[in-house]
């Protein structure tokens, strides 16, 4: 009797040995399936690429999908608080003419108070983002790879819409003061369209100088936006 259950608990130890190593081979394969799509589909890619994985390839993630969701899910809250409303910030803030300078004023202001607004929405997504993956935990060989897709596709494109915001609170700044000028000195300044004529030569000679400062603003824009565009497109 004695032998029948030393028999039987050495086949319960077998078995939950066996199960121990299926368990761990399943979790090795998940692993490397998320590695290779991390590789090949964000990492290989040119740009900013965060693609969404079918369905069967998140069950062949296992747990990992759950790590995946932490790139996603701050890619569509910046989309949705970021980057959708910054394209209304720009139209706000667009000008045609000088004489917009004056005559917009509002909009140029409602525009410089929406990026405050942008700043803090992009500050709250990537602190959460980075909260969330505090709390992962990788296999070394996972996180090597994990770390540079996070930072191809969260930090980096994070700190891009942090260089775009100053040179944007400078331009505008400057268009507002401009404006502010144009105002005070109506009397001495007629507007025609793009023609414009200053009767005092002292306010001129001012005007020109904060037109050559905003039009030097608006360069750093320019360099904002190609650093942007590079990012997405890759090169």
């Amino acid at each position: 009797m004695k032998n029948l259950v030393r028999f039987s608990v050495l086949g319960l130890c077998l078995a939950f040995s066996f199960m121990l190593a299926a368990c761990g081979n399943k979790e090795a394969e998940q692993r490397a399936a998320f590695i290779e799509f991390l590789q090949t589909r964000v990492l290989d890619k040119p740009g900013l690429r965060v693609p969404t994985p079918s369905e069967e390839q998140k069950a062949s993630f296992g747990d990992y999908a759950k790590h995946y969701a932490v790139i996603t899910d701050f890619n569509e809250g910046m989309n949705k608080s970021v980057s959708q409303p910054m394209g209304e910030v720009m139209a706000k803030g667009a000008l045609r003419s000088i004489a917009d300078l004056s005559s917009r004023r509002d909009d140029l202001k409602a525009a410089k108070d929406g990026l405050a607004g942008l700043r803090s929405a992009l500050d709250q997504q990537l602190a959460k983002a980075d909260a969330a993956r505090a709390q992962l935990k990788q296999p070394d060989d996972l996180k090597q790879v994990y770390d540079k897709a996070y930072e191809k596709t969260v930090a980096a494109p994070a700190a891009t819409f942090k260089d775009v915001f100053p040179a944007l609170d400078t331009v505008f700044d400057g268009a507002l003061a401009v404006g502010d000028y144009l105002q005070q000195n109506k009397s001495k300044i007629q507007i025609s369209g793009a023609s414009v004529t200053v009767t005092d030569p002292a306010v001129q000679a001012e005007l020109n100088k904060m037109l050559q400062n905003l039009n030097g603003q608006s360069t750093a824009i320019n360099a904002a936006q190609r650093k942007m565009q590079a990012m997405v497109r890759g090169g």
